[in-house]
């Protein structure tokens, strides 16, 4: 019997610390999309989201304004956009995003793209080699608040300093419920990103994951 009680003991206490350890990734992801880094930077790196036909989803759309008006503060000279090509899609979603930009009067000298990553850990790594390759070493990364965490982890990963440049108001964050949502995957997706090691496109193939 005393067994037992030992072996509930320790369970419930591991629980518990599994609990608390949660909670602490929950609070860190809110807090890292909750404190913008907008220091100037090399380079902006905007993370790519669905396109329909040619056309930004709004998502996608509103990451691309925040980067353009990085750009036009003179925060960085270069936008890297990044995305591959989606499920029954013959467009990037990088390219899609490039289009946007140009037509919104971003010269295509200012920019740069990442079309083969399908998840943030490959298009992170590899807008990192992108940069690297150029001298580039620091970058303000755009994408929604619950992303900001994990990002900066990549963009380390890859050798490159990730600023926090999130979207100030994207559909994302003025859906509560859906913010919530992404929160809570990626309370779980950044302890796998923390363990992970570099994760790049091969000819091979593209690996799921994170």
């Amino acid at each position: 019997m005393g067994t037992i009680r030992h072996a509930l003991r320790f369970a419930t206490g591991l629980a518990l610390a599994c609990l608390v350890a949660w909670l602490v990734v929950v609070a860190l992801v809110l807090v890292a999309g909750a404190r913008p880094e907008l220091s100037e930077s090399d380079a902006i790196v905007v993370m790519g989201a669905a396109q329909y036909n040619g056309r930004p989803s709004p998502v996608l759309r509103s990451r691309v304004d925040h980067a353009i008006d990085l750009w036009g503060r003179g925060l960085a000279p270069r936008i890297l956009f990044t995305g591959g090509v989606g499920k029954g899609d013959t467009l990037s979603e990088a390219e899609v995003a490039r289009r946007y930009a140009l037509d919104s009067g971003v010269p295509d000298s200012a920019i740069l793209l990442e079309a083969r990553g399908r998840t943030s850990a490959e298009s992170m790594g590899e807008a990192a080699r992108i940069l690297r390759a150029r001298s580039l070493e620091s970058a303000l990364l755009v994408s929604d608040p619950f992303h900001m965490l994990r990002l900066e982890m990549l963009a380390r990963r890859g050798g490159l300093q990730g600023n926090r440049a999130p979207v100030p108001s994207g559909p994302i964050e003025r859906n509560a419920s859906l913010s919530f949502r992404y929160v809570l995957r990626e309370s779980v997706l950044v302890p796998i990103a923390a363990v992970q090691g570099p994760r790049t496109v091969t000819s091979g193939g593209l690996p799921d994951g994170p």
